[in-house]
């Protein structure tokens, strides 16, 4: 079988080869000293040594996707943002654990391949990764016709990080009485795209709702916001966080039961933060309840801090941004109560 063999069977690899072409001045942008190979090795190469100096390093790492927020992408003709979200995404994830990255890798399946998208993809991704000090040091670009439809394309990425398991989160300690911080996100994030699309079908993306000033490609496409930075000022030698929920999948009725220990629930009080207008919107015109809407959706919400009644101020004055209050821990069974 010849290269036009492979061609006519609807796999293009000449547009494979353009695509690394056009990704890799970004790609390689996020290379530290500790990148050993290039991109086209069979593997990527990445230097521990400096675990070394670790009292008990402990890798940790996650794997996951946008979801169909990409389809959202594909019709807004945005591709850049969804390559943040997925490496934001996996960066919270390993980061309530009390882990900081090291690197990451990517996956990108279409049915065609159009090799500007896939790089704008890829250089929102490497973007991320360089925003974080994490290294993409490999991934993989997969066309596939007949497995996708024409138009549509997946991602997923997988990231791996470290921390020093004496640092590791959540810790034992938690109990009732403790307080619950909460940090704004950015929007829906990567979740409830799903019941979003299904709200707004017919809607066109650039759509400028009053109550949102900007279109609903703006709000809706707006990239997962990373909490790394933020909370890197709480999450030193001498921290006293108990505990991190990002608020991803299950909102907060099923992500911060995660991190509760037997006996105890969290209550969080309804009221106590600013709810953008896009979650009020999405309400009204699905006609989702309040309890649906804190399970499906962060409702501007994207990580929960678990502190000390005593040390709220401090870790509130340390965070370079405005916090809220949202609730606390009281004895119960593991859930989360709205209130």
């Amino acid at each position: 079988m010849t290269n036009s063999d492979y061609a006519s069977a609807g796999v293009d690899i000449e547009a494979g080869n353009r695509a690394v072409e056009l990704m890799k001045a970004a790609v390689k942008s996020t290379y530290g000293p500790e990148v050993l190979g290039g991109i086209g090795s069979f593997g990527g190469l990445f230097d521990a040594s400096a675990l070394k100096g670790m009292d008990a390093p402990v890798l940790v790492a996650s794997t996951d996707g946008v979801g169909t927020k990409v389809k959202l992408a594909a019709e807004a003709g945005r591709y850049r943002s969804v390559g943040h979200d997925i490496v934001n995404h996996c960066i919270n994830d390993i980061l309530v654990q009390g882990a900081h990255p090291l690197f990451f890798l990517d996956y990108f399946a279409t049915s065609k391949l159009t090799p500007e998208i896939v790089a704008e993809v890829v250089t929102g991704i490497a973007e991320a990764c360089r925003e974080s000090g994490c290294a993409l040091i490999g991934g993989e670009t997969a066309e596939m016709p007949g497995v996708y439809a024409p138009g549509e394309f997946d991602i997923a990425g997988t990231i791996v990080g470290v921390l020093d398991r004496g640092k590791m989160l959540p810790r034992p300690n938690i109990a009732p009485g403790d307080v619950l911080i909460g940090l704004r996100s950015s929007g829906p994030h990567t979740n409830g795209y799903s019941l979003i699309r299904k709200i707004f079908v017919g809607v066109p993306l650039d759509t400028v709702f009053p109550e949102l000033g900007v279109s609903l490609a703006d709000a809706l496409l707006a990239p997962h916001r990373s909490y790394l930075n933020a909370l890197s000022t709480v999450l030193g030698q001498r921290s006293t966080v108990k505990a991190l929920a990002h608020l991803t999948g299950g909102g907060f009725l099923e992500n911060i039961p995660r991190i509760l220990p037997d006996g105890v629930d969290a209550l969080v009080r309804l009221g106590s933060w600013p709810v953008p207008p896009l979650f009020e919107l999405i309400r009204s015109r699905g006609e989702i309840a309040v309890e649906e809407m804190h399970r499906v959706f962060n409702m501007g919400i994207g990580m929960v801090v678990v502190v000390t009644k005593e040390d709220v101020e401090k870790v509130q004055q340390a965070i370079p941004e405005e916090t809220f209050v949202i609730g606390e821990l009281v004895e119960g069974e593991g859930k989360v109560i709205l209130t």
